[in-house]
């Protein structure tokens, strides 16, 4: 069965790029859409999904007390925030909310299934494409759990720390005197330790464990 979303948002030429984004998967399907907050709570409970994704601000209810009522009753539905670059501030209220993760609405699709298989699994999803002031707050908010008491090697932390700078995999490997392909998989390996998708959730942990500071 494919996992069963809903989307939530205020303007239907987005709403119709994220059908197209969604068309063609065999694993996922979109069962409902809404136009605010209040008719997403309603879709919600009449199709029960497996993931909610929904615009941050939007009329009648926004997104944020949307996913509070829904994180309420709906506990085990994660729910994904969709921002602009420049929602820092909300974004934060949604974490803060309830919801498990954010992505961009200039994602692609790739990445849009990603973050709905994260989530769906139980991990939080942080886009790959946050900025390194949001990668801070996301870090300092309430809601940025991760798994608690995560033992690291001592080649892991230098990959984590240098990771905080943003160094790409052969910046890394040049580094550090190692193969590519051995970073890769230090890399697949604390992602898998903290619960994380991507290199972005690395350093959000890193930051509010006190590994690094950025």
């Amino acid at each position: 069965m494919p996992l069963r979303v809903v989307l939530a948002d205020d303007h239907e030429i987005f709403r119709n790029g994220f059908k197209i984004l969604f068309e063609k998967q065999d694993d996922i399907e979109l069962v409902a859409e809404a136009e605010n907050g209040k008719e997403l709570l309603e879709i919600t409970t009449l199709h029960l999904p497996d993931v909610v994704i929904t615009d941050i601000q939007m009329p009648v209810m926004d997104g944020i007390e949307a996913c509070r009522k829904l994180h309420e009753g709906f506990p085990d539905i994660p729910v994904i925030a969709l921002s602009t670059f420049n929602d820092d501030s909300y974004i934060i209220d949604m974490l803060e909310a309830g919801a498990k993760g954010y992505v961009l609405k200039n994602t692609n699709r790739n990445e849009l299934i990603q973050a709905v298989k994260s989530v769906y699994e139980g991990n939080n999803y942080y886009c790959t494409a946050t900025s390194r002031k949001l990668t801070k707050l996301v870090a300092g908010s309430r809601n940025s759990t991760f798994k608690e008491k995560v033992m690291f090697t001592e080649r892991e932390i230098e990959i984590i720390k240098l990771i905080c700078t943003q160094s790409s995999n052969k910046e890394i490997a040049s580094a550090l005197n190692i193969s590519t392909r051995t970073v890769e998989s230090h890399r697949e390996r604390i992602q898998e330790k903290i619960g994380s998708r991507n290199t972005t959730g690395i350093a959000i942990y890193a930051i509010k464990h006190k590994i690094c500071e950025i």
